[in-house]
Parts: structure tokens; sequence; C-alpha cells
């Protein structure tokens, strides 16, 4: 078990710290030129995690447990300061004190949404309070549903309008996936009579399937844009981190998957 409390945390450490710092850079690049102190802050968080990212990897899953916990706190800190930057940020915008930035308001909450996510994460796996599966499965498919949802309304407004057919597939996978983000919503209202195996393994298979689907568009669009052969303001960091996200998900989704085969 203590090996599985390091090793649980390494992984979200590993990858969300990366997130965490590629978000710092998605939203430097969209201040304006005089938003010299929010330039600099999103530089300084932009180190910090890239320093968080380096120094877990001189962890392993042999790490003591109780170092394990010190370094989770830390990455907490730095993850609750992530946070309030990015809410900070949404308040100016929507109060229409940063006229002109490119940054989306929804793309500023999203990554606040992930930010909060990856904080409670560490929380939970500090005081030993990870949420039954059943539950852990609705809610953990509610939020990265939503996330997806997000991703295929950016990818819709960031391409050229000039790329009619990218543009709907983009705007079919929005529209998917909010229905999708009901129907997890109207299971999770349903709690706890809709806590079946049944139903939660037909949820997760259907799931797998769009998020599959929307997986490899995000690879195709990552692909064109890296080669430079679409149209686009996506910048190409931007469409890889997308592409990881649904890669993380899918993971995930099969991991509650193997969990609940165990429970039949």
């Amino acid at each position: 078990m203590t090996n599985a409390f390091v090793a649980q945390s390494l992984d979200e450490i590993r990858f969300w710290s990366r997130i965490m710092k590629e978000h710092s850079l998605f939203l430097r690049l969209g201040f304006r030129c005089e938003d010299t102190q929010l330039i600099q802050e999103a530089n300084q968080f932009y180190r910090l995690f890239e320093d968080i990212e380096q120094r877990s990897h001189s962890f392993t899953n042999q790490t003591d447990p109780e170092q394990m916990r010190r370094f989770n706190s830390e990455v907490q800190q730095a993850a609750t300061g992530i946070f309030a930057f990015k809410r900070k940020i949404l308040g100016l915008i929507l109060t229409c004190q940063l006229p002109g930035s490119n940054n989306f308001p929804l793309l500023v909450d999203h990554t606040s949404r992930e930010a909060n996510y990856f904080r409670k994460r560490l929380i939970e796996l500090n005081e030993g309070k990870l949420k039954p599966l059943a539950d852990a499965i609705i809610k953990e498919n509610v939020f990265f549903l939503r996330i997806m949802a997000d991703h295929a309304q950016f990818i819709g407004h960031l391409l050229d309008p000039s790329e009619r057919k990218l543009v709907d597939m983009a705007r079919n996978f929005s529209h998917d996936f909010d229905q999708l983000v009901f129907q997890a919503r109207d299971l999770e209202s349903m709690k706890p009579q809709s806590q079946t195996v049944p139903l939660l393994d037909q949820f997760l298979d259907q799931n797998r399937v769009s998020v599959a689907s929307l997986r490899d568009f995000k690879k195709t669009a990552r692909d064109l844009i890296e080669e430079c052969r679409i149209k686009s303001i996506i910048h190409p960091l931007l469409a890889d981190h997308v592409f990881r996200e649904a890669e993380r998900f899918l993971h995930i989704i099969d991991m509650f998957e193997k969990n609940l085969q165990t429970q039949k």
C-alpha cells in the first residue's frame, strides 16, 4: 500500500506539473505586451512547475512515504497558488480590465479547474481519503468529459474559419461531449441507486468510444499543425497538450474498467 501511495503520487505530479507549466506558458502568450506584472507571474509559475517536474523524477516508487507526503504538500501549495492566479486573471477579464487579451475566459476557467483538481487530488492522497470506486468513476468522468468538451470548443475557435471541415468536426465533438456531460451528471444525481456494475460498465464503454475518437482527431490536428498543413492560431504545444489529456482520460477509463471487472 505504501508503494501504491508513492506510485500514485508520482504519477499525478509528473503528469499535472507539466500541464501546469504549459498553462503558464499559454496564459503568458495570451497577455498583452503591457501586462508586464502578469507576464512576470506567469513566468514564475512556469519555472516553479518546471522545477517540480524535474524534481519528481528524482523520486522512485521505493521513496519513503513520509518524504512523498512532504513533497505532495509542497506541490499542493504550488497548485493552490496557480489556481488563485488563474482565478485572478479570470476576474480581470470578466470585469473588462484586460481588453484585447487573447485568453478566452472559458480557457482560463478550464485551466483553473484542472489546477483545483490537481491540488485536491494531492490532498486526498496525503489524507488517504480516496473515493470509493463507484463514486470515483462518476466524479472523474464528469470532470474529464467537461474538459474534453472544452477542448473541442477551443479547437473550433482557434482554427482558421476557412478550415470549414475541421471546424465543423470540432463543433460536432463539442456537442457530443456536452451531451455526455449531461448524461454523466444525470447518473451522478441518481446515486447511489445508479452505482451498479452493469450501468457503470456501460457508462465507461460509451465514454471510451467517444474519447478515443476525439483523441484521434486531436492527434490528426496536432500532426497537421506541426507540419504546417492547416491554418490556425493553435500553438503546436497546445495541440500536443490537449492530446495528452485525452490519452490520460483513456488511461483512467481503462483503470476503472479493470477494477470493475474484479467486482463482477
